[in-house]
């Protein structure tokens, strides 16, 4: 799964995308709790297959929640933050969404937990990785996403919301993410132009189930506190009792 991301673009980043280049708002942050319910930057594509970047909540709202306190207490009962690949059409919440609105969420690097139990008589140990791309000079990357337009009846307020695409995890993921072995859809640029435009249900099925080679991304052990404001959270840590990847 995907519940903590992060986010560094520098001033005058440009994104080329469906032949298009841009200028994109710069942002530091460097974690980020999709359980925090906040915004995030994503971009979709208009009804004049225009693309265009805009912050939307990061957390998919039902078309039937009808107001925050709703929400709130749906919360209790289920998170929307991911969209399992696998199920996007099988989903009565997801479905519509996967077939029309589909958006890509920017990232420069996700965290997640790897667990070791090392002594048969001990426990399980959680132990965070930070996971980011390997091409350095361009270290920004997009994540799959599905959309949802949603008003509060109550407030009148309108938002975006959306979730992240999850799929099978790959080599590198399996050994990190070893409970559930899942993984963020990450799409290379061609494959990500392909998922914001018209597709047919085949296409876009193949597309949320792919999987991103081992060679294109990096992982390190980080410090078991870093979503809890330390100063430099994706810091190499080494742990001595937890074997290499």
């Amino acid at each position: 799964m995907c519940y903590y991301n992060s986010l560094k673009i520098p001033t005058k980043k440009k994104i080329k995308l469906k032949g298009k280049e841009k200028e994109i708002p710069p942002i530091d942050v460097d974690v980020q709790s999709g359980f925090s319910y906040n915004s995030w930057p994503i971009i979709i594509e208009d009804n004049a297959g225009e693309w265009k970047p805009e912050l939307a909540h990061w957390e998919f709202i039902p078309w039937f929640i009808k107001h925050l306190g709703e929400l709130e207490e749906s919360r209790k009962k289920y998170t929307t933050l991911n969209a399992t690949a696998e199920k996007l059409f099988e989903s009565k919440i997801y479905q519509a969404a996967a077939k029309a609105r589909r958006c890509l969420v920017l990232s420069t690097g996700f965290y997640e937990w790897r667990h070791y139990q090392g002594a048969a008589d001990k426990k399980p140990v959680a132990y965070p990785y930070f996971i980011n791309c390997t091409n350095k000079e361009d270290p920004l990357f997009f994540m799959a996403g599905i959309w949802q337009p949603w008003t509060d009846q109550l407030s009148g307020e309108m938002i975006h919301s959306f979730a992240i695409v999850t799929t099978q995890a790959n080599g590198l993921m399996q050994q990190i993410h070893n409970t559930k072995k899942r993984m963020p859809t990450i799409l290379p640029t061609d494959l990500a132009e392909e998922w914001i435009g018209p597709l047919r249900e085949n296409r876009i099925k193949e597309l949320a189930a792919y999987q991103l080679p081992d060679s294109a991304l990096t992982a390190h052990t980080i410090a078991k506190d870093f979503n809890r404001g330390i100063e430099h959270p994706q810091a190499v840590v080494e742990y001595d009792t937890l074997p290499p990847l």
